[in-house]
């Protein structure tokens, strides 16, 4: 018998309502299965189960608001067949007499459906359009269904009135009430040092010319992923910076998971993760980016995109302001600020000339790194962006 409980999905949660159970008592479920829908100032997180069993007991009925780490569901379990110990081999019978014919043997059942890689965002909304998923083609990591996939779809079948969006409880206000809490509690535990690097960046804006040349709008590489890129490979050398202070140790990451941070509508802000970052390439980061970016906003993320990140990018784009200086989300021990594209005079073999730039501000965690390893790691983001060869 194991507990299910209501997990931690970052330093700023410290309760969650279940406002469903996917799930009831017999049901089986396995390891990443999605068993409830919990709200918190974040809005409504799907949560997958950790374990393989059989739901004995729901806890927590629907409604129910517990802290974290309470338990939420009681699971059995699996169980393994026990081999029945082999039989003496018996004297063969005598034989029968002639008989009629036997009937034939019944035919085989169908072989089951596969389930089509869909993520729960876009299954929703191809259910709300009465579109069948089974004849989508996906173009998401994997060949996975994603919401831009269904919104190309026609429905195979009239669409009835969408449900209205499960967001019950989600309140803008509380949500920075809550990040606020978070960074307080950051800037008085961790201490933070910073460092910033400005980086040349036309080599890598000509290489995404060169692979953008034949795409249409909606299938281009934005900057954004190549910094992406270049950010989770430096950090794959750097492990120091990535992973987690917990209990007074610094405890590495199992992979480079980078934290995205996406603004959502009407105020609040996630950092869902991008698992092994570093050995995607950059269409695989920017699939990513986009679904990530359409669950988020759509509340749609599950329990472990939220729990998974080794360390963070937050990237103003081009609309926001030449350099960040970030506030490490706790328990990770390093995140890292990414300005816009400006244009400014800059030095090459010794001539002057009209240059596109990009500010990198680390914040590391002095407990697990120190400035020299922060410096290593943001000359090798410079030097990955000035010789990106990598696709």
């Amino acid at each position: 018998m194991s507990d299910f409980r209501m997990p931690s999905l970052g330093a700023d949660m410290e309760a969650g309502t279940l406002v469903e159970w996917l799930v009831k008592p017999g049901d089986k479920v396995k390891r990443g299965d999605i068993v409830a829908v919990v709200e918190t100032q974040k809005g409504a997180i799907e949560i997958e189960i950790f374990n393989d069993g059989v739901i004995s007991e729901l806890v927590v009925p629907v409604g129910g608001k517990v802290p974290v780490g309470t338990i939420l569901a009681r699971v059995n379990g699996a169980t393994t067949a026990v081999p029945t110990p082999k039989a003496a081999t018996p004297p063969p019978p005598p034989p029968k007499p002639a008989a009629a014919a036997a009937p034939p043997p019944p035919p085989p059942p169908p072989a089951p459906v596969s389930r089509p890689h869909i993520s729960p965002a876009a299954h929703r909304l191809a259910a709300e359009r009465g579109i069948d998923i089974t004849q989508l083609q996906g173009s998401g990591p994997g060949g996975a269904i994603t919401v831009a996939d269904v919104e190309a779809a026609q429905p195979t079948q009239p669409a009835q009135a969408a449900p209205p969006k499960r967001r019950a409880g989600f309140d803008p206000a509380a949500m920075r009430q809550a990040i606020a809490a978070a960074m307080s509690r950051s800037k008085r535990e961790i201490p933070h040092y910073y460092l910033s690097q400005t980086v040349e960046v036309s080599a890598a804006l000509k290489r995404l010319e060169e692979l953008n040349a034949d795409r249409a709008p909606p299938e281009r590489i934005l900057p954004a992923a190549i910094f992406l890129h270049a950010t989770a490979q430096a950090m794959a050398k750097l492990p120091e910076l990535n992973g987690f202070w917990e209990d007074g140790t610094f405890r590495p990451g199992d992979g480079v998971h980078a934290g995205w941070a996406i603004a959502l509508r009407g105020g609040g802000l996630v950092a869902p993760a991008i698992r092994d970052a570093d050995k995607r390439s950059l269409d695989e980061l920017m699939a990513a980016m986009r679904d990530l970016v359409q669950r988020a906003r759509s509340y749609g993320l599950r329990s472990s995109e939220l729990t998974d990140p080794t360390f963070t990018i937050t990237s103003l784009g081009d609309r926001g302001a030449e350099s960040v200086l970030p506030i490490i989300y706790p328990p990770q021990v390093a995140m890292i600020g990414i300005g816009r594209i400006v244009t400014r005079p800059w030095v090459v073999d010794g001539a002057i000339g009209p240059r596109p730039l990009v500010t990198f501000t680390l914040a590391g965690d002095h407990r697990a790194s120190d400035g020299h390893r922060g410096g290593l790691l943001l000359a090798e983001i410079e030097r990955l962006l000035q010789e990106p060869q990598t696709p």
